[in-house]
This record gives C-alpha cells, structure tokens and sequence, in this order.
C-alpha cells in the first residue's frame, strides 16, 4: 500500500509563500505521475499542478507563473513551491500519484494539508 504524507501548511498572509512537501512510500519513478489537488470549501477538488514521469509538467492556469511543482528522487518527496499567495488560494491541498497498470489502474491520495491565506 502506498503512502502519501503531506507537510509544510500554515497560515500565510496574500503575497507570502509556502512549501508543501509529500512524503511518498515508494520511489517517486514508479508513478506515471505525481501530483496536487486542491478543494476549497464547497467547491470540488481541482488539479493545481502535475508531473510526469518524463518531467513534464502542467499548472492550473490560476497558479501558473506562482507555483512550481517538482520531485526529489533521493528523498521520494513532490513537492509544490507556492509563491504570491492569494486568499483565492486558500484550500486544503492533496497530494496524489497515479499508476497505470496492465488489469487497472492505482490512484493514491493523501490526507490533506490546510493552506489559509489572509488577505
């Protein structure tokens, strides 16, 4: 079973940053993709940035240009640099790897981490 631990939440005011951290149970090669969601309250989870295997990424057009999503193969963490925050950014964020397989494929979330950003 695969384990996705999130860290580096807080309270920030808009303009601050903050670094979110996912500590992953298997090395993070072995996903055809690493990502992190988010989902405000009352609203549906949406994607906010994904990277591949390959290392291509993609962003939300909301973040694009504040927030850079990337790996770290030594300590198997995806981490998600969050820059210029905006009190629209306030939600809790989840970390996510996706495994394709031959008979189905394996989706994998964590807990969740709360990002508030006060305007």
């Amino acid at each position: 079973q695969v384990q996705l631990v999130e860290s580096g939440g807080g309270l920030v005011q808009a303009g601050g940053s903050l670094r979110l951290s996912c500590a992953v149970s298997r090395t993070v090669f072995s996903f055809n993709s690493l990502a992190w969601y988010r989902q405000a309250p009352g609203k549906q989870r949406d994607l906010v940035a994904k990277i591949t295997s390959g290392g291509n990424t993609n962003y939300a057009d909301s973040v694009q240009g504040r927030f850079t999503i990337s790996r770290d193969s030594r300590n198997n963490t995806v981490d998600l640099q969050m820059n210029n925050l905006e009190p629209e950014d306030t939600a809790v964020y989840f970390c996510n790897a996706f495994q394709r397989a031959t008979m189905a494929d394996h989706e994998y979330w964590g807990q969740g981490i709360q990002v508030t950003v006060s305007s």
